[in-house]
This record gives structure tokens, C-alpha cells and sequence, in this order.
């Protein structure tokens, strides 16, 4: 059997000739069906377990397959009054499993279980004003209309009402450890399944976090095709669509989509010489393009660049082929910093020419760190936001601030590492006592603090919200630690807006004052390091000396005695710290876990917040638990350390200058 199944149908959505390549082991797939990795991000094994729970009594279909999962749905389905976990359902040739599929007699609840997060509001918050499917949730509905269609159609004489069942944002948990009683365990085909640990009564379940949203009417009008994204009719109507799907599938046959900006991120690209591309193939037949076509620097890679479907429109697929008038406006900002559109041209004039050298504002630069505080302060933090919460009072997808790391450099070029935090016992709520030890570190002077992107801000905002639900019986010092939190953010829901020693933001420096061309346009830490060490002898000659470790000339926590930075690989090339790290786990590509973090504000983080949530969510040993600590310390030090560096190339440039 080949049916269309709900992953297909998913896929499908985003491009249907993708039907061709899922599955084949000749091509290349960027996501791999890598589920343990998502699990971990998303937390989405763990809900769907949690939603069982509050269906006691119900079946649930563990077979695999097609046949035996279908006779046992059949069998159960006989019953007046059942509840089903997995339900398998045929509908010609399409096939389904519905999370939970609740039956009284001919009434019929199709439940579809989500980890996405919800706001409360009902229904009515998956349309626009003018009543059209916002763009963010028509993927989730589009999934819950198919399941409608098959099921109804394998029985039409039942009363179908379609629910999706989401992380209600409105609610709190009522009890503690909720998140840890559901864990993730891989079998030895590396298959996962969830194990629950205790009892999961309502009692100990407490309230539901998990609720319950009726989408009927808003699946009806997909089926009966009245209802669309900015309501734009397709050409094919629903049923349509998914019969041709359906039977290309079966057919083995591809299907041709029309070339566009999705296809920039098709999980079917791939370099590997060994294995096929279907973007290369899709392109290479659409287009027309060579080998040698796919060498250049294509237009997806301009930074932030919102004008690729018109530019595609035009023919224009290559960055040699922008022209100044593409990018519009290309003039600096009021204050002389770098415009987003300057920035934009920049990027491509210098690739048009082949010009690798970078760009630093040097008098914008020298003047803003003019007012800058020494000792300076570098920051950085890891957290994780899960569907289930942790604690009692939380709320779902509230953050855990779990992991600190601080670096100090001193106005006479003197670094140290100075102070770390880092909690991962399982059901230990470390927000408040992460402030505290944050706090201690800074209050010392009045030195500058330094964060690379908005997370640090956005994350002690988060945690003075969480302070203001908490009595002050509880939390004595429960002032002051607000008091330090508005002192170095900046909040537009407050006045003053920003505190007096307001963080300074890194990233907001890049892209002001700075660019390099071996970032490929991308503002990353992880991006800018390796492009300048590459660059500067200053940092190259520092740092390639035995003189970072726990009693070397720059102290650190966590390394040992003459660690070395700069080291290069064959060809003489500076290796990215980053890859000198030793691997937190066998069985996880921490780079690969990053793709999974679908939330921007923790992508650059996602190494530590997958390591976070396998403590957290998977059984291990007291020896694995340690060694993963002692990882996660060293890749938050080497991210202080990181904007340390990046500041000493930018410091060392501008003072050589002599402006």
C-alpha cells in the first residue's frame, strides 16, 4: 500500500512534488524524519500522552502498518461508547491515525492533539478580521480537515465534530512535576514511546493545561472550499487536490510545482555527493540549470530580504543578477548607521565583485564604545520553553531560565570567566534562584553588560512577569530582584522604557556598524566567531598561546590548564570553537538538534535546550547526568567567551586605526 497519509498530506501542503522524494533512500533529506530530535524540541510526544490521560478508559492502537491497525480500529469501533487513541481509519486511498477519536453511538469527536501554544480564545483566533485562516494555523487546520474527510467518507451516516487540542496559555498547572511524568524512551530500532512514571489520575494531573478547541465549522469551509489563507482560492478544490496527491503517491508519479521562495528551504536540497537532490533535480528541470548553476550565490542568501518572490517572478535567481533598485532605499540610517537596505547591498555588491573583505564602521564604532563602563560584562543565557509545565502555578510554554554564563573583561584588556549558574534537577523551579546568583554577579559595579540578541532582555522580563504571581512572603527580597531586573532591561509595556544600565546588544552592533562577507549575511554568533578569527592575527596570536584554563593567564571554570583556541585543520583553516567541544551525546547531532527549535528566540541555544530537555524527559544514569553538566558549561562559557572575542577584534581594530 501507498496512501496518502496525514504526514504525506502535510508534506504535500508544502509542496506536492515532494511526494516523489519522501522516503527514498537515494535522496537526501535534511529533516530525516529525525522524531526523537523534535520530540525533544517540542514536546510533542508528551502532550499527545498528557491528552490520553484525560480520556481515561480509552484503547490504544500500538500497531504498525496498515492492516492490523485497521482490523482492531474496526473491532473497536463496534462499541456504542468508545474511546480511541490512534484510530486507524481507509478511505480509498488515503489513511489516517486520529490522535483520539471519541464515539457515542453515531457522535463522533475527532480530536487532533497539538503542542502549539493557545491563547484561550476560542475558535475565532484562527481567523482574520475579515473571516480568512490566519497563515499561522492553516497547516494544523488543513491536517484536521483531511482527517474529517476520510473519516467522514468511511462513514457517512456519522455526526462528525472536528477539535484541535492545544497548550492552553490561559491556564496553570495546579500541581508540581507535571512535565516529568511523561519520559522519552527509544526502544532498539530506535522507535520512541512515551513512559508515564506514577499515577495520572485526575488528582495528580490536576487541572488541564491541555484544551479542548471545536474547529468544525472552520474545517467544513475548507472541505466545501469557502474558507482560505487571505482568501485566495486555490485552482484545484480540496477534494480535488488531494485525489491527485493520493494518486500520484500511489503511482510513484512526480508531480510539478511551480519554482518559488519555499523552495529555498526544501528539505530535499542537499550537497552530499552521494545521495540525490531534489531541489537540484526539481530546478534543473524547470529551469533548465547546470551543475555549475548551483556554485553561485543564489538570492535566498541576501540578509533579511523580503523581495525573493518578486524577484523570482522577474527571472532574477542568482545575486550576481540584483540590482540596487531590488533592494530599494539604499541609504544609511538617520543616525549613520547601517540601513537594513545598505546592509542588504552591501552583502551583494560585495559578492557581485568577488569582495572578500569586510566592512567596520570605524568612527561609528570607536564613538559608542566610548560610552561604554569598564569592567565590561558578557552574558549569556540558556533556557527552555516546553509545552508541559514544570511547576506548580506555570503556565504552558513559560520559560526556564536554567543556565548562565559571565565574562568580564577589564579596561586594561584583562579577561575572566568569571561566574556560571546552571540547574537541571528534574521538578526544580530555577528562575528566581538563577536571578539571585545573576544578580550577585553584576551588582558589584556599575560596568557595562553586554547580551548578543534580544533573549536576555526578553528572558528577565519573562521572570519579573512570574515575580509579580508570587507573594512576597515567598520570595523576600522579591523587590529588589525586580528592582535590578528593570535596572539593565528595557520594556515597552513600562516607564521608564529602558533601565539605567540597559543591556547592550551585540547583535544590534553587527548589523549597525559591521559586515563580513564569510558570514554569508547571517548576524550569528555562531556566524560571526569563525569569520573573525579567520580575520584577525590580534585574536589568532592571543588566543593560539596556553593561556585559557582554570589557573592560566585568563581564567576559566571549566577548562583545563593551557586550553587552546586557535587551532586549524589540514589545510591550515582556523577550526570554529564551536567543533572543539567534545559531544554532549552519542545518539544527537546538537548542529542537527538546532533545525528543531522552532521558536527564533532559542535556535542560536538549541544544544543546550536539547540537552535541558533529555535530562529532563529521558531516564539516565547519575554518570550520564554529569558528564552532560560539564558539557553545558563549556558551550555557555565558550558563548561569553564568543562575544568576548568578537569585542577584542572590534576593540583592537578601531584603536589601530588611530582615529
Amino acid at each position: 500500500m501507498r496512501p496518502l497519509t496525514k504526514s504525506r498530506f502535510k508534506l504535500a501542503m508544502s509542496c506536492p512534488t515532494k511526494l516523489f522524494y519522501t522516503g527514498k533512500a537515494e535522496y537526501g533529506n535534511r529533516k530525516d524524519d529525525d522524531t526523537f530530535l523534535e520530540a525533544l524540541a517540542e514536546g510533542g510526544y508528551q502532550v499527545g500522552e498528557l491528552a490520553k490521560c484525560y480520556f481515561p478508559g480509552g484503547y490504544d492502537i500500538t500497531e504498525k502498518g496498515y492492516e492490523e491497525p485497521l482490523i482492531r480500529t474496526n473491532e473497536l469501533l463496534k462499541k456504542e461508547k468508545v474511546v480511541i487513541f490512534e484510530a486507524a481509519i481507509q478511505f480509498q486511498g488515503f489513511f489516517i491515525r486520529i490522535d483520539i477519536l471519541e464515539k457515542k453511538g453515531d457522535k463522533i469527536n475527532l480530536i487532533e492533539v497539538k503542542a502549539k501554544s493557545y491563547d484561550g480564545g476560542g475558535a475565532d483566533c484562527f481567523l482574520t478580521k475579515s473571516g480568512s485562516i490566519e497563515k499561522e494555523w492553516n497547516d494544523y487546520l488543513q491536517d484536521v480537515a483531511y482527517q474529517k474527510y476520510v473519516l467522514q467518507n468511511a462513514f457517512p451516516n456519522w455526526k462528525i465534530k472536528a477539535y484541535l487540542m492545544l497548550a492552553d496559555k490561559s491556564k496553570r498547572a495546579t500541581v508540581s512535576g507535571l512535565n516529568q511524568r511523561f519520559l522519552l524512551v527509544k526502544d532498539h530500532k530506535n522507535r520512541i514511546s512515551v513512559k508515564n512514571t506514577g499515577e495520572t489520575t485526575s488528582d495528580t494531573l490536576g487541572s488541564p493545561i491541555l484544551s479542548k478547541v471545536n474547529v468544525d465549522e472552520i474545517t467544513n469551509g475548507i472541505i466545501a472550499d469557502t474558507l482560505f489563507v487571505n482568501n485566495c482560492k486555490p485552482k484545484l478544490s480540496f477534494s480535488e487536490k488531494i485525489q491527485e496527491w493520493a494518486q500520484s503517491y500511489a503511482h510513484d508519479e512526480k508531480l510539478t510545482s511551480p519554482v518559488g521562495a519555499h523552495c529555498f528551504s526544501c528539505e530535499f536540497h542537499t550537497d552530499n555527493p552521494d545521495l540525490r537532490s531534489g531541489f537540484h533535480e526539481c530546478w534543473k528541470q524547470l529551469l533548465g540549470f547546470s551543475d555549475e548553476d548551483f556554485q553561485k550565490p543564489m538570492i535566498d542568501q541576501v540578509w533579511n530580504f523580503k523581495g525573493k518572490k518578486k524577484l523570482l517572478k522577474e527571472g532574477i535567481f542568482f545575486m550576481d543578477d540584483i540590482r540596487k533598485e531590488h533592494i530599494g532605499k539604499t541609504e544609511p540610517n538617520k543616525d549613520g548607521t547601517l540601513s537594513m537596505a545598505l546592509r542588504q547591498w552591501m552583502q551583494v555588491e560585495k559578492a557581485q565583485q568577488k569582495n572578500d573583505e569586510f566592512f567596520l564602521d570605524y568612527d561609528g564604532m570607536r564613538r559608542l564604545m566610548d560610552r561604554f563602563t569598564f569592567p565590561l560584562h558578557f552574558i549569556d543565557f540558556e533556557t527552555s520553553m516546553v509545552a508541559i509545565p514544570f511547576y506548580k502555578g506555570q503556565r504552558p510554554y513559560e520559560t526556564i531560565a536554567f543556565q548562565f554564563s559571565h565574562h568580564i573583561m577589564y579596561e586594561d584588556g584583562r579577561v575572566e570567566h568569571k561566574d556560571e549558574f546552571i540547574k537541571t534537577e528534574r521538578g526544580e523551579f530555577p528562575n528566581f534562584e538563577f536571578l539571585r546568583e545573576l544578580k550577585k554577579a553584576l551588582e558589584k559595579d556599575e560596568g557595562t553588560i553586554f547580551r548578543y540578541a534580544k533573549h536576555e532582555n526578553t528572558v528577565l522580563n519573562q521572570i519579573n512577569r512570574q515575580l509579580q504571581y508570587v507573594d512576597k512572603n515567598e520570595i523576600p527580597d522579591k523587590n529588589e530582584l525586580q528592582d535590578f531586573i528593570f535596572s539593565i532591561t528595557n520594556d515597552k509595556r513600562r516607564t521608564p522604557k529602558a533601565g539605567k544600565r540597559n543591556m547592550v546588544d551585540m547583535w544590534q552592533m553587527v548589523k549597525d556598524y559591521f559586515y563580513d562577507p564569510r558570514t554569508l549575511g547571517s548576524n550569528s554568533i555562531k556566524a560571526v566567531l569563525p569569520a573573525v578569527l579567520s580575520r584577525s592575527e590580534y585574536i589568532q596570536d592571543k588566543y593560539s598561546k596556553p593561556v585559557y584554563g582554570q589557573n592560566s593567564e585568563i581564567p576559566s571554570k571549566n577548562f583545563p590548564d593551557g586550553w587552546i583556541w586557535i587551532q586549524r585543520d589540514e589545510y591550515g583553516n582556523v577550526i570554529d570553537p564551536y567543533k572543539l567541544l567534545p559531544k554532549l551525546f552519542d545518539d544527537i547531532d546538537l548542529e542537527e538538534a538546532e533545525k528543531f527549535i522552532t521558536n527564533n528566540e532559542l535556535n542560536s541555544g538549541g544544544a543546550a535546550l536539547t540537552a535541558f530537555a533529555k535530562m529532563q524527559f529521558t531516564e539516565m544514569t547519575s554518570q550520564e547526568r554529569d558528564l552532560i553538566v560539564k558539557g553545558l558549561l563549556k558551550y555557555c562559557e565558550l558563548d561569553t567567551l564568543a562575544m568576548v572575542m568578537i569585542y577584542e577584534f572590534w576593540r583592537n581594530e578601531v584603536n589601530s586605526k588611530g582615529l
